[in-house]
């Protein structure tokens, strides 16, 4: 059941299959304000998600029937609901696929409350900043075959339209308007994602998943480049 705490309270939707870890979640965001449902598996999780779509989900990773990976690919495949997911497995690969499957951030257990709170500030302000603002600013930015339309936040290559997530179009959008300009991956994550600190590894998987779908060639890509023990330019 969701718990108010204030009639614009953001819904949160936890789903962990650890009792203990799922409590102190859900105590942590409630006393901040938040609004909280709960989901022990990826079944549920899914129906919670289609019946009454959350403002963001924490998403456990290990979890019974669908694990949290193919619950991500699920709900990425029809929304850009936010999501950070949760991993007590300490292998990088198995955070780095939540990400490039379209997760916005993770934690790995055990993990400070404090931080998760943080984190799901960033995410939401980012996403209500987009909501309250759904036109963009400016004319339609391009780069050869490339046009990003900030009022209606759509990405055309070569004429083709191009899918991205709320964050790819927001680490996209963010390059091109500073081209040539080369900003380290901290940096980015500050100017982008909202965080002052945190797992650099996510600008990584963005950019790579980022080059894959709007660069003609991934592995040498002609617009976002990599300066080599700096970080990351737009080139048009």
């Amino acid at each position: 059941m969701a718990e108010a705490t204030g009639p614009a309270a953001a819904r949160i939707l936890v789903v962990d299959d650890d009792p203990t870890v799922a409590e102190v979640v859900v105590r942590y965001l409630r006393r901040d304000g938040y609004a909280v449902d709960t989901a022990t598996d990826g079944l549920a999780a899914l129906a919670q998600v289609q019946e009454a779509p959350p403002d963001l989900v924490v998403l456990d990773l290990m979890l019974p029937g669908l694990d949290g990976l193919e619950v991500c690919r699920r709900i990425r495949a029809s929304s850009a609901l936010p999501i950070i997911m949760l991993t007590a497995r300490a292998e990088a690969v198995n955070r780095i696929a939540g990400l490039e499957l379209g997760a916005d951030d993770y934690l790995a257990k055990p993990f400070s409350p404090r931080e998760l709170v943080a984190r799901v500030k960033a995410v939401l302000r980012r996403s209500q900043a987009t909501a309250a603002q759904p036109n963009g600013d400016g004319e339609p930015l391009v780069a050869g075959g490339l046009v990003v339309d900030v009022r209606a936040r759509r990405v055309e290559r070569d004429g083709h339209p191009v899918a991205l997530t709320a964050r790819e179009f927001d680490l996209l959008a963010f390059l091109m308007r500073h081209p040539e300009e080369v900003f380290r991956r901290e940096t980015l994550l500050e100017r982008v994602w909202g965080y002052t600190f945190g797992d650099t590894s996510t600008v990584t998987v963005h950019v790579r998943r980022l080059r894959e779908k709007i660069e003609a060639d991934p592995a040498a890509p002609a617009h976002v480049q990599t300066v080599w023990g700096v970080g990351y330019r737009f080139s048009p």
